[in-house]
């Protein structure tokens, strides 16, 4: 198999992965931050989250294009 396919296999798997363990950690943060909105420690939390959502976003548009890739390449 063409390395394009393992390359577009791997990553959608790894960006299944990671951001799914690391949810359990962005529920809790956003927990402590809305218990505790007046706090410092929140906006540190707050940018876990932001940063979290903004890669998983870049994630699925990467592997939006590398699937649009593989098949204009595969059945092109």
């Amino acid at each position: 198999m063409n390395l394009l396919l393992w390359v577009t296999i791997g990553f959608i798997t790894i960006g299944f992965t990671v951001p799914n363990f690391m949810k359990k950690g962005a529920e809790g943060k956003l927990a402590f931050i809305t218990a505790n909105m007046e706090d410092e420690e929140s906006s540190t939390k707050a940018k876990f989250i932001i940063w979290w959502i903004v890669s998983t976003t870049g994630w699925g548009i990467v592997s939006m294009f590398l699937i649009v890739w593989c098949f204009h390449y595969y059945l092109g």
